[in-house]
């Protein structure tokens, strides 16, 4: 069976009370982000002192972190890309101090809104060469680095998803599949290239990911996107996804080998008091289906 991780970003309280909490509802670890004022960011992590209580906390829990979600939303990477560049190589650099994990999550930062002077192809070309540049950077650390493509940020059309990664081709450069935002995205939710929803849904982007999935978010999705223009991430059984489908789906058809399960409330209301909840649904099928 996999592990489970709980996404700190949705939980908004100090990562001591989170990993105390998850711990005790049975969670193995934290998908750990990176964003203030409860994350773990280079500018709030800065010391050696700090460094070593984060790090004391969760092997003093018993815990592990499954993934690092670098804070790179601040900069949009069509318009700041050297500050994005540069927030990613200061988030690597620790993350190799802390040495929690191997999995590094980043996105590409920017609404799906062509900017004045660029063309679709051009943007993609953007994003190959960049990404192939921060999977080697990564690379020389350590680390892997998942995507995690989404409604609302740039390139989240199932076939250019599926064309970018290829095209990047890093060995240590695979995507984060999120199911919530995998059915929104084949659905059709902000795709700037038109005729490419997937009939199939998310079961045939699951196929089309096959031996391409670094690491897998579950959470359930009722198909709307929420006030920040993205996938809303729903408690499961809240929402249409059918996972018992989906899982096997992902282990067999997808060929996912990642060790977890990692559960994300991204902008969930009071994410906290469904996390045990959460925590139990996934339990179920983990068992069910992991055997």
């Amino acid at each position: 069976m996999k592990k489970i991780s709980l996404s700190s970003w949705a939980i908004p309280q100090p990562l001591p009370e989170l990993v105390e909490g998850a711990r005790k509802i049975g969670y193995d670890g934290i998908s750990l982000g990176g964003f203030p004022p409860y994350g773990a960011h280079p500018d709030l992590v800065d010391t050696a002192e700090k460094k070593a209580a984060l790090v004391k906390l969760f092997k003093d829990h018993g815990m592990e972190v499954a993934d690092y979600a670098l804070d790179m939303w601040k900069y949009d990477s069509l318009k700041m890309t050297d500050q994005w560049r540069a927030e990613y190589t200061r988030a690597l650099k620790l993350a190799k101090e802390l040495a929690l994990t191997k999995i590094m999550r980043v996105d590409t930062c920017t609404p799906p809104i062509l900017p004045d002077g660029m063309s679709y192809g051009e943007v993609k070309a953007f994003f190959v060469r960049h990404f192939k540049e921060m999977a080697k950077e990564a690379a020389a650390l350590g680390f892997d680095v998942v995507w995690e493509f989404e409604p609302g940020f740039m390139i989240n059309e199932p076939k250019n998803v599926i064309e970018l990664v290829d095209a990047v081709d890093e060995p240590n450069f695979s995507l984060l599949f999120d199911t919530c935002h995998a059915y929104n995205c084949a659905m059709g939710h902000r795709h700037l290239e038109p005729g490419l929803k997937l009939g199939g849904g998310i079961m045939e982007f699951i196929r089309m990911c096959k031996d391409r999935i670094g690491l897998v978010h579950v959470i359930d999705s009722d198909g709307t996107l929420n006030d920040t223009g993205t996938s809303t991430h729903a408690p499961f059984g809240d929402g249409f996804i059918n996972f018992d489908e989906v899982i096997p789906a992902l282990l067999h058809e997808a060929g996912y080998q990642g060790d977890w399960w990692a559960i994300d409330l991204c902008e969930w209301p009071d994410a906290w008091a469904v996390a045990e909840d959460c925590y139990r649904f996934v339990d179920k099928f983990n068992r069910k289906f992991g055997k």
